[in-house]
């Protein structure tokens, strides 16, 4: 056990950990040169396109250190987005000791910040790391001054590397094995194993990563889940070397997977505990709880008859990602889909481009809405997240909405532009304070419905890319909500309702409106697009009738033979506008989803 470490790689989104991994997996020669690739442990396309890392992975690095000393580094790789937080907190358990890594040109960013705080809430030893140090824009001495006086770190122990170039890897291999302490835990002990992620084999059910802790597991044990209460026969044990290496046991302090013939992902959760049927421990290891969803979608198929594919890709994609619910649902306008609920927005476009990806589907999103409690006046609660299900305005006693703290780090430039926008989007200033005489972090109570719209977006929009995010929810508090409906000649899309502050309701309704009148192809009589609250239209725009001269083949004579046709095609106008039915093209649903052009 003393020549075992467990680490992580923690920072902010764009720092260059991906690119860390892999110079420590060429160093340690684990792969060989013909398979490796850049970004190796990142296996999906959408993680190689966007630079961020979705599904975390596990790798066991042999290292032979300048004492002549083989030690076995279990690098426990962990997401680098706000939506994954808890699987980051439950892979920082399995660990004692992290690399906080720093861009030596950004700095010390939010999510910085944030991972630090989550690192030292599990009481790990923090290496800083400043990469990036090849740049031209690279500040070391400025980032040191950041290290010490931002994050309380011991600025002389960081280390400057360029995990691009390949420089000062080797520094950081002695400080894993110098400075982070060896795992703890006795092998007599009764079995207690934390699960901190798993994935789905199409031949060998779910793959269960494991960090021991106490005891000992090998093929034949049967072992208990603590959270579910279920029981499975060990078939396989072993460790991560990019492929599974099967061993005889896993003991305490190891890090490794377990085989069960687990049918699927959602049996195994993130954080649960593991232990013997027949001698199980006493407690469970803290920090165990439920994944909740937060942001509310529905998926529909562009074709009725992609139902079936698409009820068949999410029940796949459930196999890999068990933090993805859904159930059925149903749309007037859209026909037959599905209401899924998921950890944040990125959540939402990974799964919306890994169906469209990986089972060749083509699909329509509504607007992403959040949870609402409502009381009723009868003294019933309901909780919502589909406008669809909004009950009668007249019977609701009050709404409840869901709110974050924001925490938002810019250069001090930019203070009067984010301040603005954080107030429009109905935030609380809580406070702010300078971290250096040119950084600034700002803290904002904003609802999380104002958030998931395109905030992000925003925020890096008017800091030039230098304003940094991260969150956290907090409580729900009362709000004045209403239901926007849209109404197309006259009929209601329910497709296209949402959920929205009276406030918003207007600048919300006239932006529908715009979009759906740029979108939607011109009839051969005259359409309303209409948004409305209840039975009162808020904002309306008119796509005017294609025009067929009827009155062409008419000259000479008297203007009353022209009137004559004019008043037939009117008449004729009518009724069809009466029968006409608009059809509504898949880009319209998409470009009200879009921001406003401000």
């Amino acid at each position: 056990m003393q020549n075992i470490r467990n680490f992580s790689i923690v920072a902010h989104i764009d720092h260059g950990k991906s690119t860390l991994c892999d110079r420590l997996i060429e160093a340690t020669h684990v792969v060989s040169e013909r398979v490796f690739q850049n970004q190796i442990l990142d296996t999906m396309d959408i993680e190689r396109e966007r630079g961020i890392t979705i599904k975390s992975q596990t790798i066991c690095l042999p290292y032979t250190a300048s004492d002549g000393q083989r030690y076995y580094l279990n690098l426990i790789d962990t997401p680098g987005h706000v939506d994954f937080t808890y699987e980051v907190s439950r892979a920082l358990a399995a660990c004692e000791g992290a690399l906080l890594l720093i861009d030596a040109s950004q700095g010390v960013q939010a999510q910085t910040l944030a991972n630090l705080y989550l690192a030292l809430e599990h009481n790990l030893k923090i290496i800083p790391v400043i990469n990036k140090i090849d740049l031209p824009s690279a500040d070391v001495a400025r980032v040191k001054k950041q290290i010490d006086e931002d994050l309380g770190l011991e600025a002389e122990k960081s280390i400057a590397i360029s995990a691009k170039e390949g420089l000062g890897i080797d520094q950081i291999f002695e400080a894993i094995v110098n400075h982070l302490p060896p795992p703890t835990g006795n092998i007599e002990a009764p079995l207690q194993g934390l699960i901190f992620d798993s994935h789905y084999d199409a031949y060998r059910g779910t793959v269960v990563y494991l960090r021991m802790f106490q005891g000992q597991v090998k093929a034949g044990d049967t072992i208990r889940f603590m959270s579910t209460k279920t029981s499975y026969k060990v078939e396989e044990v072993g460790i991560f070397q990019l492929q599974r290496v099967p061993m005889k046991m896993l003991s305490a302090g190891q890090v490794g997977y377990i085989l069960a013939g687990i049918k699927t992902v959602g049996d195994t959760r993130c954080g649960d505990t593991i232990t013997h049927l027949s001698r199980p421990c006493i407690s469970s290891l803290p920090g165990f709880k439920a994944a909740k969803p937060v942001v509310f979608s529905s998926l529909y198929p562009v074709a009725a008859d992609g139902y079936e594919e698409l009820a068949d890709g999410l029940e796949k994609l459930k196999l890999n990602d068990a933090s993805l619910i859904y159930e059925k649902d149903t749309s007037v306008a859209l026909g037959f889909g599905f209401r899924c609920g998921f950890l944040g927005l990125l959540h939402l476009e990974v799964v919306q481009e890994r169906l469209e990806r990986e089972f060749d589907l083509s699909l329509i999103l509504t607007a992403p809405s959040v949870q609402y409690r409502i009381s009723m006046k009868d003294g019933s609660q309901k909780i919502i997240d589909n406008p669809a299900l909004y009950p009668d305005p007249a019977r609701i006693e009050k709404t409840m909405e869901p709110f974050i703290r924001a925490a938002i780090i810019i250069p001090n430039r930019y203070m009067g532009a984010v301040m603005k926008l954080c107030l429009e989007r109905r935030g609380i200033n809580k406070n702010y304070q300078y971290l250096t005489s040119e950084r600034l972090e700002m803290i904002f109570e904003l609802p999380l419905a104002e958030v998931i719209y395109d905030f992000y977006d925003k925020l890096k929009s008017i800091t030039q890319g230098y304003g940094s995010f991260d969150y956290d929810l907090i409580d729900f508090r009362e709000t004045d909500l209403v239901k926007l409906d849209i109404l197309i000649n006259g009929e209601r899309v329910d497709a296209l309702s949402q959920l929205v502050h009276r406030d918003n309701a207007v600048a919300r309704a006239r932006h529908a409106c715009e979009k759906l009148q740029e979108e939607i192809p011109r009839q051969l009589y005259k359409v309303a697009i209409q948004g409305a609250i209840g039975g009162n239209i808020i904002a309306r725009k008119t796509i005017s009738p294609l025009r067929k001269d009827v009155t062409a083949k008419c000259y000479g004579g008297d203007i009353t033979r022209k009137r004559k046709l004019l008043e037939k095609q009117k008449k004729g106008k009518k009724r069809m506008k009466m029968v006409g039915k608009v059809m509504i093209p898949q880009s319209a649903f998409l470009s009200v989803l879009k921001a406003e052009n401000k």
